[in-house]
């Protein structure tokens, strides 16, 4: 056991202390607290790995948590895993994860920026709780070998039984079947679209025939996109309205051409490209990209109000390949003209993506990414092609949870 001060939160949600000149990573901690803890991995040189056991000295933003089945007085290996913020205050959250951000950006990126991260507005979230629960439209439970439900716990593969699942908007809490058994099963995916009725899905672990996907509705302002009910979506309830508002902004306006030959990667279902378009009109220009072809069929289907949209079925990096390759004269000035929108998954762009884009040349890029080192080291990536950050925005769309949202816009400095 180590009595252990937490320093700071580290990125992915981990509270840094120091034994006797090693750095211990400690979860369940907030800055400010000294804490027993228990060691769970000693097999590194220059860190340790550790579990709170007791709070000896709170911080005054230690509340009771969200969900009583992951907290702290429960034994590490018996806590719920995925609300690893739940016993945090609310502002203090964001503020941690705006210092996550801002640190990720001055080691990776190189810069200095202020970041404030945002509470998603009230009117794009109904039902959704200030305390940072009944969110959730989306989520996963696990089944045991004894067909036991249950979330896995913290950092585990160890299926917990709980009573509650107060992160899950309140349709989904009602139909969660927590004190059934499900043997054989695998999982159990329990879904909320805003356009559609609540749905529960067993999953024996067998891949679903391509033949035979359901497609659910989700309404953002007054559009409905399609998507697979096994597809990609935003989980917060008001995250995709919350994404569709803080991209359509972040778009310079003097710098936006609707005949340029804008680009979506990563694009999904159309989502951030139908929001170029409802604030540039239906005569914009733009190429949505995404490696799943389901998606890519949504997409077409959900851009169809736009006449120059178009959805293409490719791996982003490859397509950027091809399209280099293929520009003529004509298109390399419309890619000069072009505004890029990425939405790239947790880890980000990457070095090979990011130097295909800037060898484009766009005007400018407006970035979505759910990860600060990721976003931070493309963004220091994105400065050796001579792109600056201009625009920074970050939203509270996990709460409860380490994650964060944020949303940037690069342009080219002459």
């Amino acid at each position: 056991m180590l009595e252990l001060e937490a320093e700071r939160i580290a990125h992915g949600g981990i509270a840094v202390a120091h034994h006797e000149g090693r750095v211990v990573f400690v979860a369940d901690a907030i800055p400010g607290e000294r804490v027993l803890a228990r060691v769970t991995d000693d097999g590194h040189d220059r860190f340790w790995r550790a579990d709170t056991l007791e709070v000896l000295e709170a911080s005054p933003d230690r509340v009771p948590h969200v969900w009583a089945e992951a907290s702290v007085d429960r034994a590490p290996e018996r806590r719920a895993g995925g609300a690893e913020f739940g016993h945090i205050a609310p502002v203090r959250q964001r503020a941690l994860k705006a210092e996550v951000l801002r640190d990720a950006l001055s080691r990776f990126g190189g810069i200095e920026h202020e970041v404030l991260v945002r509470a998603v507005d009230p009117a794009l979230a109904p039902g959704v709780r200030a305390d940072g629960t009944g969110w959730r439209t989306r989520m996963r439970l696990h089944v045991a070998e004894d067909g036991t439900v249950g979330p896995y716990a913290a950092r585990s593969h160890t299926v917990v039984p709980v009573a509650s699942v107060p992160l899950a908007v309140d349709a989904l809490a009602a139909l969660a079947p927590l004190a059934d058994r499900f043997p054989g099963a695998v999982s159990i995916d329990l879904i909320a679209p805003s356009g559609d009725f609540a749905q529960l899905v067993v999953s024996d672990g067998e891949r679903m025939p391509r033949g035979e996907r359901p497609v659910t509705t989700e309404i953002v302002g007054d559009r409905s996109f399609s998507v697979d009910r096994d597809g990609f979506w935003q989980v917060h309830r008001g995250a995709a309205a919350t994404l569709t508002e803080a991209v359509r902004d972040a778009v310079d306006a003097d710098r936006f051409d609707p005949r340029a030959a804008n680009l979506d990667l990563y694009g999904g279902v159309g989502l951030l490209a139908a929001a170029v378009g409802d604030r540039f009109g239906d005569t914009m220009r733009i190429t949505s990209v995404e490696a799943d072809e389901r998606a890519t069929a949504h997409a077409g289907a959900n851009l169809a109000d736009w006449v120059g949209a178009r959805a293409v079925t490719a791996r982003v990096d490859r397509f950027l390949v091809q399209l280099e390759s293929d520009a003529g004269a004509g298109e390399r000035a419309r890619l000069r003209d072009a505004t890029v929108v990425l939405d790239p998954p947790r880890s980000g762009a990457g070095r090979e993506v990011v130097d295909r884009i800037a060898a484009l040349r766009p005007r400018q890029l407006v970035y979505v990414a759910c990860d600060p080192v990721a976003l931070a080291r493309d963004v220091g990536l994105l400065r050796q092609h001579g792109y600056e950050l201009e625009h920074l925005e970050a939203f509270d769309l996990f709460p409860s949870t380490h994650h964060v949202e944020a949303v940037a816009r690069l342009a080219a400095i002459v």
